[in-house]
């Protein structure tokens, strides 16, 4: 018959100091781990999405205006973001009028927007090549989502403004 009760020889006991150490352990763990998701999440994406809300909301009627005016404009611009072999990206527009002619003579600008780190954002002023169709080059692109924001201006007005998130493969 096998004995049940009290310690058996050479173990250690329970006691309440080792139940403290191992919850204290245990909270320290998960204490750090949020302490590492904190600053990871802190760095990677600051939470600002504009400077001033207040001036954002004040341009806001203005913003529905000038997309009115565009839409009435019904031009058909298509713009395109690709990396070559030799690892520079490439943003190419094509811009025409509700007929399907050219849109020349247009100041083009290409804001490439990373959607977590500021620091990667890129402006290209794009040139027109031929007749209708404007490009640009940007090196050191990382792979991986992006903003395209693309306005065009004639006279100093601006009046044509599109948006959209694309994917840049390596």
């Amino acid at each position: 018959m096998t004995q049940l009760d009290g310690p058996q020889q050479g173990a250690k006991p329970f006691t309440g100091r080792t139940v403290l150490y191992w919850l204290l352990g245990f909270f320290a763990v998960i204490f750090a781990a949020n302490a590492v998701f904190i600053w990871l999440a802190i760095g990677s994406f600051p939470g600002v999405v504009v400077e001033s809300s207040y001036k954002a909301g004040q341009a806001y009627n203005q913003e529905i205006a000038d997309a009115k005016a565009q839409a009435a404009r019904g031009w058909q611009v298509s713009a395109d973001l690709s990396r070559s072999a030799d690892g520079i990206a490439y943003v190419k527009v094509e811009a025409r009028d509700k007929d399907g002619a050219p849109l020349t003579g247009l100041s083009f600008v290409a804001y490439l927007k990373h959607p977590t780190h500021e620091g990667d954002d890129v402006e290209l002023v794009l040139s027109e090549g031929e007749s209708g169709v404007y490009s640009g080059e940007a090196g050191g692109l990382k792979p991986g989502n992006w903003n395209v924001i693309v306005e065009a201006e004639s006279a100093r007005e601006r009046v044509f403004r599109s948006e959209n998130r694309v994917f840049l493969a390596e």
